[in-house]
């Protein structure tokens, strides 16, 4: 069984960052991908960004050239670092982590707050 613990959520204004963390209780393979997903009310959950253990990464085209995504594998923890924050990007981010070998390992963490607002 592996855990997400999410952190870096909270209350922006439009222009700010914040940096999201998530940390797996215990890597689930060598060979896996991370990456955040989110949804804002109404809408379907999407695809934010993702980074394989091997550092390819993909990124949803509103984000690009404003959010990064980030790996430290020694501790099973990826990150998101998220710039020039616009209200669109209001939404639960959810951590995700599977394993490239076996997709259907797969878990995503509670979900944490980002509210861009003035």
């Amino acid at each position: 069984q592996v855990q997400l613990v999410e952190s870096g959520g909270g209350l922006v204004q439009p222009g700010g960052s914040l940096r999201l963390s998530c940390a797996a209780s215990r890597s689930i393979s060598s060979i896996n991908v991370m990456g955040w997903y989110r949804q804002a009310p109404g809408k379907q959950r999407e695809l934010v960004a993702e980074m394989s253990s091997g550092g390819s990464t993909g990124y949803a085209e509103a984000v690009k050239g404003r959010f990064t995504i980030s790996r430290d594998n020694a501790k099973n923890t990826v990150y998101l670092q998220m710039n020039s924050l616009k209200p669109e990007d209001t939404a639960v981010y959810y951590c995700h982590l599977r394993s490239a070998l076996m997709p259907t390992l797969a878990y995503w963490g509670q979900g944490t707050q980002v509210t861009v607002s003035s």
